[in-house]
């Protein structure tokens, strides 16, 4: 059976609460943060190692170092693959300075272009989903590590969908590390009345169900927008679907 012909369905009487991840997931978000991640690291390669240095796979690199860190740590991640170790610097760094915090900031620059002038759509089918659970009373919360949350949620008109949301500013104010240590979905479970073992971690990311896996959540769902069926499965959701179409409550 392939993916898209899996049938998952929410028993209200099993879970209590869903936790989904943003980008990707309720928001199409990862086209304008795969961008803003290659502009960034095809500059920063050219400038740092020459005109030969393969550049950023938006893809490949994408999903292996950046997609669903804290942006800081997706920047560690990626130079670190390609023998490149920067001072941290300061979350207060100018985007132009030659840090972990300054290239960060940098790429954040990018995206923020990206929502201001393009704009931001929600998936339909997530919002049919999320509709479904409230009407079953199963609560919904959502986690992201970007610190842009609240103008990507406004953007797309969703911010109101959920109880409890646990962003990257939240969760640097409160320590929590990023995925994928399953501590933010944790918190955001939490805040929701409910137990991880009673919920579920909707994800489109490797770190974000390897993060569900390892907090013990009753269900994991990842979703393979970029035809990662296999490495979802494979990193620790325990059902992958293509869109969320075919998840339903009841």
């Amino acid at each position: 059976m392939s993916a898209h012909e899996v049938a998952v369905v929410i028993d209200p009487a099993r879970f209590d609460a869903v936790v989904f991840d943003m980008d990707g997931v309720v928001t199409k978000t990862t086209v304008a943060h795969r961008g803003a991640w290659k502009r960034l690291f095809d500059e920063y390669l050219a400038e740092a190692k020459g005109p030969d240095e393969p550049p950023f796979d938006d893809r490949s690199d994408y999903l292996e170092y950046v997609d669903g860190k804290p942006r800081y740590d997706g920047v560690r991640s990626f130079l670190a693959s390609r023998g490149i170790i920067l001072p941290e610097g300061d979350p207060s760094d100018a985007p132009d300075q030659e840090t972990v915090c300054g290239l960060g900031n940098r790429k954040n620059v990018h995206f923020r272009a990206h929502v201001r002038d393009v704009g931001v759509e929600p998936y339909t089918t997530t919002l049919e989903f999320i509709a479904s659970l409230r009407a079953a009373d199963v609560r919904v919360g959502l986690i992201t590590s970007s610190r842009n949350a609240s103008m990507v949620l406004e953007a797309a008109g969703v911010q109101h969908l959920f109880e409890v949301i646990i962003d990257g500013n939240v969760a640097a104010e409160r320590g929590l590390p990023g995925k994928p240590d399953p501590a933010v979905f944790v918190e955001a479970t939490h805040a929701l009345g409910a137990e991880p073992a009673a919920a579920v971690v909707v994800e489109d990311a490797l770190s974000g169900v390897a993060a569900g896996r390892a907090g013990g959540f009753g269900l994991v769902i990842g979703v393979a927008r970029d035809d990662n069926v296999d490495e979802l499965a494979a990193g620790g959701a325990d059902v992958v679907v293509l869109d969320l179409e075919a998840v339903t409550v009841g």
